[in-house]
């Protein structure tokens, strides 16, 4: 009688999960598009399925009114997980996308374009398979929280210092900066989670120009923590 109820109940929790299965693919297909062509699709997918399935076994109707509103933030949250678990988010390789930056904007000060992987990777004297491994992973990086960007190399030492409301005071501090347009760029990245193509699409701009403004305000946040 009790495993029958047990897996009657079970049975049902599965039912919930399968009722937001394409909500969780929706999600992967967004987060995707924002992502480096090596980062698959059905991998995201799956990470997100599994997860949306151990939260719907656990889910009490009585603690939160709404299901996909629980495990929105905590599907979303897995997908981030798994990228964070790829090798590419070394410690080597941030300070190579660091160096990275740097050289692309030099060159572009000079040439008013971004050198190939081949021509950085003569400027930094590094191979170009390691220029290429590091321009993916700074493509991964970029759709992380800015929490975790802010967190590269020793900058987490710094912002470990910083109170939550401390750091969006800096943060907004730094986007006052910037012109309204250039605002808008970061809010539709961030907020509205659009891909730097629907941006570029939408407002008219390279998407070299929305990186190069992306960067520059991590860059300006770090700068004002200290980091």
């Amino acid at each position: 009688m009790v495993t029958a109820y047990t897996q009657d109940l079970k049975h049902k929790k599965d039912e919930l999960a399968i009722q937001y299965l394409p909500a969780v693919k929706a999600m992967a297909f967004r987060l995707k598009e924002r992502l480096p062509s090596s980062i698959d699709y059905m991998d995201l997918s799956a990470i997100g399925t599994e997860e949306l399935i151990k939260l719907a076994r656990r889910y009490d109707e009585g603690l939160n009114d709404s299901f996909w509103g629980y495990a929105k933030k905590r599907v979303y949250g897995a997908m981030l997980d798994y990228l964070r678990s790829l090798d590419v988010l070394s410690r080597a390789s941030r300070k190579l996308i660091k160096a990275i930056d740097y050289a692309v904007e030099d060159y572009r000060a000079i040439h008013d374009e971004i050198p190939s992987d081949e021509e950085l990777a003569k400027i930094l004297n590094e191979s170009v398979e390691k220029i290429h491994e590091a321009r993916i992973a700074s493509s991964i990086y970029t759709v992380m929280p800015l929490h975790d960007q802010l967190q590269t190399g020793d900058d987490g030492a710094s912002l470990a210092n910083i109170e939550r409301e401390e750091l969006v005071n800096i943060i907004k501090t730094v986007l006052s900066q910037y012109s309204e347009r250039e605002q808008l760029i970061i809010q539709l990245y961030y907020f509205e989670e659009l891909s730097l193509k629907e941006i570029s699409e939408m407002l008219n701009i390279t998407e070299s120009r929305i990186s190069q403004i992306h960067k520059s305000v991590i860059h300006k946040i770090k700068e004002s923590i200290g980091a």
